[in-house]
């Protein structure tokens, strides 16, 4: 059953105990199944209140990153196996069941080459120790393909299906954005059933990272794409109204939104019901 759901980062501009009573809330009246949490930090990370809210608006979370740069994976493997060991504690005490993004690697990393079978190699170890992990706590992890200019490892979802298939785990699934797939595949039907049953979460994103459905995403082909594969996982609605100084600056988003947040929830959850309705995905 498809589940609806929305980044934080659609409402503010950092996620902290201060600002998730109003996330949640506009989350849960805006219609959503879920909300997906930016856990950066989880050290700082408030689980027991968080989880409280959630429950009280009956909102499910998932959790997403992007690995520190103190934490790239290839070059630092010890360091990004303990951030991740300390956001499945936190996702153990949230009660959130999935942890996907950016879990191998950091946003804006760049050598200026090619990744190296090297660099592959300490990413299968040092991934599939921690899939195991969040396997033992009940947490199934995804692994998403970003464009050239924010990484070099895993640029199209061929690139992340041909890696987790050599993975000796099977708790690491796709993770696909419309906006990366914009850049990088050849186009989006074909990308989408090449990743097959593989494929469990979806970043509904705009060309231009507003609002869905007003920019040059090929949606019908994304629909077909999804039907094709009976895809049954999640579609979050990733636009950033309010991205922090970090993820700014890595995605390089440097205007403000055009839309308000509830705009982009809102407007983007209708456009995503019609779609899946229309694609057969869900009944209307």
């Amino acid at each position: 059953m498809i589940k609806f759901g929305a980044h934080a980062f659609s409402w503010e501009s950092d996620w902290t105990t201060a600002t998730l009573q109003r996330v949640i809330g506009y989350a849960a009246d805006a219609g959503l199944d879920f909300i997906e949490i930016p856990l950066l930090r989880p050290g700082e990370f408030e689980a027991a209140e968080h989880r409280a809210l959630l429950e009280e608006r009956g909102l499910a979370a998932v959790c997403s990153l992007s690995l520190p740069k103190w934490a790239h994976m290839p070059t630092h493997p010890h360091e990004a196996e303990r951030f991740l060991s300390s956001v499945l504690d936190r996702m153990e005490q949230l009660g959130s069941h999935y942890l996907t993004g950016c879990t191998a690697y950091a946003l804006g990393v760049l050598t200026g080459a090619p990744p190296t079978p090297g660099e592959y190699a300490v990413i299968a170890e040092t991934l599939t120790r921690v899939a195991e992990d969040a396997k033992r706590r009940g947490v199934v992890m995804g692994l998403e393909a970003c464009n050239r200019y924010e990484t070099y490892l895993f640029n199209t979802l061929a690139d992340v299906s041909g890696f987790i298939d050599g993975l000796d785990t099977d708790n690491l699934h796709v993770h696909a954005d419309t906006y990366h797939m914009n850049i990088e595949e050849e186009g989006f039907r074909a990308a989408l059933i090449g990743a097959g049953q593989r494929l469990q979460f979806i970043h509904m994103s705009e060309s231009h990272r507003g609002l869905v459905g007003t920019g040059n995403v090929h949606w019908e082909e994304v629909w077909a794409g999804l039907a094709a594969i009976q895809f049954s996982g999640y579609l979050t609605l990733e636009s950033f109204a309010a991205p922090n100084a970090d993820l700014a600056a890595a995605t390089c988003i440097w205007k403000p939104a055009r839309y308000s947040g509830q705009q982009l929830a809102e407007g983007g959850l209708k456009f995503l019901r019609a779609g899946a309705i229309k694609s057969g995905l869900m009944e209307g």
